[in-house]
């Protein structure tokens, strides 16, 4: 689920240019559009949030979006198009539309910066990887606000440190899953070590349904707003067989 505002929306004044080909051929492509002369780039906006709460989304991606035409603006790119995303990132790269939607429509339109607050609004790490990878192969740059990186350096060359980062990011994430792993691994040992007993106790691991209706709030509300089983999935990034059970177990 999201928004997305064309060119017209955000600069309602009449605005004329001619259209000029900035792109040469693939060999010579980025050393050319990063060193060419005009002062006035071409940029997108893409903006996301977990929450699909109407109001509560609109004012949080309101933020990012209003950060990022400020950063626009002072730093000579002229926005073409607003995208704004309201999933959870751990939704697969697969299911976001309007993620999706942002990248091919900067393709097609030769866009030459998507301008994002940071790397985490993209989601899980693996998807940063191949999103950057998919945007540096067709040439279009990725800024990342909070980060202050870019998929190209001014000289047009791929930044190294940006998949660096990634990795460390990556990294980082890897080694306190692990961790947790072994702390839990510990407890359980003494535990056991304690005379423990093996298995759940009984009773243990059901939910009421008053946690379930907050750990699956934003799927209620999706539901009772009109979305369908399979789109509360993809919004939420809950599977479908969840969904339906929360459908069945508040009767929507």
């Amino acid at each position: 689920m999201g928004f997305i505002k064309d060119y017209n929306d955000i600069h309602p004044q009449p605005h004329h240019h001619h259209s000029i080909n900035l792109y040469p051929p693939q060999d010579h492509y980025f050393e050319y559009t990063y060193n060419m002369n005009t002062s006035i780039k071409t940029a997108i906006i893409w903006a996301r949030t977990s929450s699909s709460g109407a109001l509560e989304t609109r004012q949080s991606t309101t933020r990012q979006v209003e950060d990022l035409q400020d950063f626009a603006t002072r730093n000579h790119y002229q926005v073409e198009k607003i995208f704004e995303e309201h999933i959870s990132g751990r939704t697969k790269y697969e299911h976001r539309e309007v993620l999706s939607s942002a990248i091919n429509y900067a393709k097609e339109n030769h866009i030459h910066t998507i301008l994002t607050t940071e790397l985490s609004r993209i989601g899980r790490s693996d998807d940063v990887l191949f999103i950057v990878k998919e945007c540096k192969d067709a040439g279009i740059n990725i800024y990342f606000q909070k980060e202050n990186l870019n998929i190209f350096q001014e000289d047009g060359k791929p930044n190294p440190f940006l998949n660096i980062f990634i990795s460390c990011l990556q990294f980082s994430a890897s080694a306190e899953l692990e961790a947790i792993q072994m702390r839990l691994k510990s407890g359980r040992d003494k535990w056991l070590r304690d005379g423990g007993r093996p298995g759940k106790p009984k009773g243990s691991g059901v939910k009421t349904k008053e946690m379930k209706e907050i750990e699956y709030k934003s799927v209620i509300r999706n539901l009772k707003a009109g979305q369908s089983v399979r789109n509360t999935a993809k919004i939420t990034g809950v599977s479908q067989s969840t969904v339906q059970r929360i459908k069945k177990t508040f009767a929507i």
